[in-house]
């Protein structure tokens, strides 16, 4: 699906095997794209998002048991994060969710997948998201479809984002609170760090409307390469950039923001609650920063080294325009975290200095709370 956006006068076009492909990668300066989104607003169209949608009198019960997040009293207005895992708990799918007008609406990354709940179906096990939802629907009264058609999604960043919507429609202002937009879809306040963040998700024939309106009222044009360096800065992970096939979701922040530890019965839970309990992941996501002063940069999927032992995986390499380049990686917990690391293949001729953001690291928690009932029942 490409947007009619890439139309607009300085739109530019990721590249063919980008991931963002189909929608502006950015309008001739993607630094000063960073900066406005950091001091005043930008907009990023992100049509090529894939959005589902769940009508049914039973919506919320069988959601509930169907993703990770605790759904059955969700309420009209209100939205939250959810994730698809595999039977072994490993992260399949992240989605944003939002209850409005009688409809959870889920939106994901274009080309989502999920472990098939029948080995017989899908590639290599694997299926689209809308077609394990409906697998997985047997007699519950739901009616889940993919309404990527219907809705195209924008996103506004930044401190002056919130006014400068506010002229056109109600804006959400707390965390996942969900607004009706005039002429149909929604406004959606998505918690991102420092920087206040909202959703529009607008019909899809309205598109080109709702952007050009905006960016008149005095939002600035932005890509996706901009959204990218900022999400990496908010240290928030993207399925397949920043997982590989044996991540679970405490590796990645999301325990308690999309996967509830005390509800039961979806599809992953027992390895949520029994490392959360009684356990620790074995790696954690950071932030590195990169040696800025050579021409290359490792890529998604690369080793990082301690020395000559592999001690995790580069995911979303992003040039920041104060940070210079950095990228997340999860990283095994043992790893020092001032420690001299080496990202990159050096068998391909790229490998640089790298060096973990101290403030990245995830705060130690203590013993796991399930480790403690036990120790007291056995009197120490």
């Amino acid at each position: 699906m490409s947007s009619p956006l890439l139309d607009l006068p300085g739109a530019i076009p990721a590249p063919e095997d980008a991931v963002d492909v189909g929608v502006p990668w950015h309008f001739g300066d993607p630094f000063a794209e960073q900066r406005s989104a950091s001091r005043s607003a930008v907009l990023v169209d992100r049509s090529h998002r894939q959005v589902l949608a769940v009508p049914g009198e039973e919506r919320l019960s069988w959601l509930h048991l169907v993703l990770s997040q605790h759904l059955t009293e969700l309420p009209e207005g209100q939205g939250t994060e959810a994730l698809i895992l595999d039977s072994h708990g490993r992260v399949d799918c992240h989605l944003l969710v939002a209850h409005h007008e009688g409809v959870v609406y889920l939106d994901t990354d274009a080309g989502a997948q999920a472990s098939s709940a029948l080995p017989t179906m899908g590639v290599d096990g694997r299926q689209p998201v809308a077609e394990y939802l409906e697998a997985m629907r047997f007699w519950s009264k739901v009616e889940p479809r993919d309404a990527t058609a219907e809705f195209a999604v924008l996103t506004a960043i930044g401190p002056d984002a919130g006014g400068i919507l506010a002229q056109f429609t109600a804006v959400p202002s707390k965390p996942y609170q969900v607004e009706a937009l005039p002429g149909g879809g929604f406004a959606r306040n998505v918690p991102y760090r420092a920087l206040p963040t909202i959703d529009l998700v607008v019909p899809r024939e309205s598109l080109v409307e709702w952007w050009t309106k905006l960016t008149d009222a005095g939002i600035r044009p932005s890509g996706t390469l901009a959204f990218e360096a900022l999400r990496v800065e908010a240290l928030r992970p993207r399925v397949g950039l920043d997982t590989d096939d044996r991540a679970i979701p405490h590796e990645l922040g999301w325990v308690h923001v999309a996967a509830h530890v005390a509800k039961g019965c979806y599809r992953g839970q027992e390895t949520v609650a029994k490392v959360h309990n009684v356990g620790k992941p074995p790696r954690r996501m950071v932030l590195l920063h990169l040696d800025g002063s050579v021409d290359v940069l490792p890529e998604t999927g690369d080793p990082v080294w301690h020395g000559d032992r592999k001690v995790g995986r580069i995911g979303s390499v992003v040039q920041h325009h104060e940070l210079g380049p950095v990228a997340l990686a999860l990283l095994k917990r043992s790893t020092p975290v001032d420690a001299e690391l080496v990202a990159g293949d050096p068998e391909e001729g790229r490998s640089v200095a790298a060096a973990v953001d101290p403030d990245s690291v995830p705060p130690d928690s203590g013993e796991p709370p399930g480790r403690v009932a036990a120790e007291r029942l056995r009197g120490r």
